[in-house]
C-alpha cells in the first residue's frame, strides 16, 4: 500500500509516519499493492485527529478518530477500517449483490462467528417537497435529525443535507 500523508496544524515526525505505515501496512493482506491511502493528520486545541481514506474497487473506506494521543487515534482508526473491510466482504458475499471476486484478498479473513451480525435495512417512504437550502436546514434542525432529503427548488434535483462532525452542514447533489 502507498501512503499520502498530509498535515494541518500538525508536525508529523518520522516516528509518527513510520507508525502510520506500520499499522495501516498490516491491511496489505486485505488490499492490492497499488492501493493508495490518504492520511490527514490535524492538530486541534487539545485533540489530535486522523482521517484515512482508502479507495477499494470503486468503493471508499473512510475512518476518522480524535484523541489526545495521536498513536491511540491511529490504532483506533486502523481497527475501524479493518472491521469495515471485513464487513464489506461479508455483506457482499451474503447478499450476492456484488461478487466476492471484487474483493479476492478478503475471502476467509475473519474467523467464523466473529462478525455474525446481519445487515439490517429499515425502509421508510416519504414525499419530498421543493424547498430552498435554508428551509431544509431549518426543517432538519426542527426534527433533530442528522440528515434531511429534499427537492432543491433551485436545481430541481433531490439533495441530501447532513450534519458534519465539525458542526457544519454538508450537501450531497447528484452529478449531471
Amino acid at each position: 500500500m502507498k501512503f499520502n500523508i498530509r498535515t494541518r496544524h500538525f508536525n508529523a515526525t518520522s516516528k509518527i509516519t513510520d507508525y502510520i505505515e506500520k499499522r495501516l501496512g498490516k491491511m496489505d493482506r486485505l488490499l492490492d499493492e497499488d492501493t493508495e491511502a490518504t492520511v490527514t493528520l490535524i492538530g486541534e486545541k487539545k485533540l489530535q485527529r486522523i482521517e484515512v481514506t482508502i479507495p477499494v474497487n470503486g468503493y471508499i473506506l473512510r475512518g476518522e478518530e480524535d484523541h489526545e494521543d495521536i498513536f491511540t487515534a491511529i490504532d483506533s482508526v486502523t481497527d475501524k477500517l479493518d472491521k469495515q473491510l471485513v464487513r464489506s466482504k461479508e455483506r457482499f458475499s451474503k447478499k450476492g449483490s456484488i461478487s466476492v471476486a471484487k474483493f479476492p484478498s478478503l475471502v476467509g479473513v475473519a474467523p467464523a462467528g466473529e462478525y455474525d451480525d446481519e445487515l439490517k435495512v429499515r425502509t421508510k417512504s416519504f414525499s419530498t417537497e421543493p424547498m430552498s437550502l435554508d428551509e431544509a436546514i431549518m426543517r432538519m434542525d426542527m426534527l433533530g435529525h442528522k440528515f434531511y432529503v429534499f427537492n432543491n427548488d433551485e436545481s430541481g434535483e433531490t439533495n441530501v443535507l447532513y450534519l458534519r462532525n465539525d458542526g457544519h452542514y454538508g450537501l450531497l447533489e447528484p452529478e449531471v
